[in-house]
């Protein structure tokens, strides 16, 4: 793809800014104003700063059209819909052609300027990824349990490791990005697959800043994101419905042989218990309503493979 440059530079960017754009129209002026300004802090003349339209509800892609005059370097890439976060970042990626992709979310929950940091970390080491995390969560108690309650089970049921409180926010070298790129996975969850992938990682620490307003990500799409992720790097929940399976098998049949042996043993007496049959009627059906439910997340996600569809459509790029 080919990107707009200065006047008169003919050489491909030497970083690129990547960034998904979604309910941000009044971040959008101070993230590009930030963000170019530690662009020339690092004496970084050649960049390109893709933004990339998620199916915005609001005037985000007006915005940007509107800040593109000023903007030279701002490509704006147009996806046909929501197609939700991680598909928006990785289209970005898919278009960026810098020596260096840096990811980043617009939200000004982190402030622009660390890419300065990155961008030294990534250039004094043979690192091909730096990435973010926060030392000490952001957040309410809810967000600081569950959140720290994902990860803890993510590294626990999947043979991947991903550092706790990771951030969207890194630097990608080119050869990193490009194998990145070339990965098959239709359920994206990019903070998986990037340590799937190993290469040379090291992590940074970063602190957010604390905003008003609502996350984008509400409970029911953090829920969403946390099957999707534990799923598609995990086969741990189909091996523990196996064994669930076995113990509940075990369990139920010797409950039979005891109540057997009780009406050999006394036969004249009364047959008691149907509280406990029924609690036990009951409760093989949820487990066996759960266990469905789990394979059938698991052959959801090799429907979506099979069909091969695209990760994303792009109506329209903007160069």
């Amino acid at each position: 793809m080919s990107i707009l440059q200065q006047p008169g530079l003919t050489q491909n960017p030497k970083i690129s800014i990547v960034t998904a754009v979604y309910n941000s129209c009044n971040y959008l002026d101070e993230f590009l104003a930030r963000t170019a300004e530690a662009l020339a802090g690092m004496n970084c003349s050649v960049y390109e700063i893709i933004c990339v339209n998620d199916g915005s509800p609001d005037n985000s892609l007006d915005k940007l059209f509107e800040l593109k005059k000023k903007y030279p370097n701002l490509i704006i890439i147009d996806l046909s819909r929501n197609f939700g976060h991680h598909y928006a970042l990785f289209a970005g990626v898919a278009a960026s052609t810098g020596e260096y992709v840096f990811l980043i979310d617009c939200d000004l929950e982190i402030d622009p300027g660390v890419i300065k940091d990155f961008y030294k970390e990534i250039q004094n080491t043979s690192h091909d990824v730096v990435y973010g995390y926060q030392e000490h969560r952001k957040g309410g108690l809810f967000e600081k349990i569950s959140g720290g309650l994902f990860w803890s089970i993510f590294n626990l049921l999947s043979e991947t490791k991903v550092s706790r409180n990771v951030l969207t926010e890194r630097i990608l070298s080119r050869k990193y990005a490009d194998s990145l790129v070339q990965m098959g996975d239709k359920n994206l969850f990019l903070a998986g697959m990037m340590n799937w992938m190993g290469y040379d990682q090291k992590g940074i620490p970063v602190k957010k800043i604390k905003r008003e307003g609502r996350s984008n990500y509400s409970l029911g799409r953090k829920i969403s994101l946390a099957v999707n992720s534990i799923t598609s790097f995990s086969p741990a929940p189909l091996k523990g419905i196996f064994y669930a399976g076995l113990i509940i098998t075990l369990l139920s049949l010797s409950f039979a042989a005891y109540l057997i042996l009780r009406k050999i043993l006394f036969p004249g007496e009364l047959f008691l218990g149907w509280t406990s049959i029924l609690v036990s009627i009951s409760f093989s059906l949820g487990i066996i309503t759960l266990c469905l439910g789990i394979i059938g997340i698991y052959l959801s996600k090799i429907f979506s493979q099979v069909q091969n569809r695209p990760l994303y459509f792009v109506k329209d790029i903007f160069k």
